[in-house]
């Protein structure tokens, strides 16, 4: 396989419930599964080509739980990504040079039996991890907001985390309240359902740990 890592921040947002059922390995809130993922690369190489600095957004959709495949998605890479970073990230983001079931970009790719062709564009990504906000603008496709989720009691910002020691996706996210309107092949109209934070460290044998 070629040796590739990606490091970075990433923000997403799907159709479920804050709690979102599928990190404990449940069924989705309203049966389906809808959403996006967007990061920004930090630090990144695929082999020999560097990835610094890029951005890049993953929308999906299954009429079930992921696992029961059936699914659609769709890559979104950074305009300003040269031929050979639009390949590389094209083939990360579809589980290519991955260990099988090592990263969640490897099981959505098994779990999609409908990909569409990558779309090039330019992505504003802005995000504060700690403060739980977030702002993503693909002009014509997509535009999404994060921000903390506040407590109907107390009117109070309300932090909570999810931790998964073992996952393929993260090892902590911070969880916020999202909502995102799409209008590409893949449609999203999401309005303060599960909001993600994190930071990602994948490489082609999954999920980096940086702690012990």
């Amino acid at each position: 396989m070629v040796d590739w890592y990606v490091e970075g921040v990433a923000f997403g947002n799907c159709n479920c419930d804050y709690g979102c059922p599928c990190q404990f390995e449940r069924r989705p809130t309203h049966g389906d599964c809808r959403g996006f993922e967007v990061l920004r690369i930090d630090r990144g190489r695929f082999g020999e080509v560097p990835l610094d600095g890029l951005h890049a957004v993953l929308l999906y959709a299954w009429p079930g739980a992921i696992f029961e495949g059936g699914g659609a998605m769709q890559a979104i890479i950074d305009e300003r990504a040269d031929p050979r970073q639009r390949e590389a990230l094209a083939t990360v983001l579809h589980g290519g040079e991955t260990e099988e079931a090592r990263t969640h970009w490897w099981v959505f790719r098994a779990m999609s039996s409908t990909v569409h062709e990558p779309l090039f564009a330019p992505i504003g990504f802005e995000v504060d991890l700690e403060a739980r906000r977030a702002r993503v603008a693909i002009p014509g496709v997509l535009e999404a907001t994060g921000r903390p989720i506040v407590s109907p009691a107390t009117g109070e910002e309300h932090r909570v985390r999810i931790d998964i020691p073992n996952g393929i996706e993260f090892e902590l996210a911070e969880i916020g309240s999202a909502s995102t309107r799409a209008t590409g092949v893949i449609g999203l109209d999401l309005n303060d359902s599960y909001g993600q934070f994190n930071i990602l460290r994948h490489s082609g044998t999954g999920v980096v740990h940086a702690r012990a």
